[in-house]
């Protein structure tokens, strides 16, 4: 086993929540625990596989991509909010997408459009060692700009 894949493994905990209670306020503490599930996954970060997961096309086809999947939220737009959502994901052996969440968010209206982009992705080429698909921890700005 190579030495780079020892030290590349992330133990990536997530806190899950279901998007429809993103931005609502709690009513009940105890019911709002009990929406949330944490989970433990072994991921490999971007930089240390032999093969980078990659969009269907290349980083051009993902940009006309998020170009054409982009909503700009009325009101965020009508008041001049802008900036870049900063995404997190999986991309799983499979390509498939999984564990999309905001790192470093703007505002609520453009931190759910940046996750409904990336959730409506095709499935990516998956990222590899040795010729072996594995999962990859991926970051991606979404901008926004008016």
């Amino acid at each position: 086993m190579h030495e780079k894949i020892l030290h590349s493994i992330l133990p990536l905990v997530l806190l899950l929540v279901p998007v429809a209670t993103l931005g609502q306020q709690p009513q009940n503490t105890a019911s709002t625990q009990a929406q949330h599930t944490q989970i433990s996954v072994n991921v490999y970060e971007f930089d240390f596989v032999d093969r980078q997961p990659q969009f269907p096309g290349g980083d051009n086809a993902m940009i006309r991509f998020i170009n054409h999947e982009r909503r700009y939220p009325k009101e965020a737009y009508q008041e001049g909010i802008e900036g870049r959502v900063l995404c997190s994901f999986v991309v799983n052996e499979d390509g498939s997408l999984s564990h999309i969440s905001v790192i470093r968010g703007v505002e609520e209206s453009l931190n759910r459009e940046a996750v409904r982009i990336i959730s409506q992705m095709p499935p990516w080429l998956a990222g590899e060692i040795d010729n072996t698909p594995v999962p990859v921890y991926c970051i991606l700005p979404i901008p926004f700009r008016r």
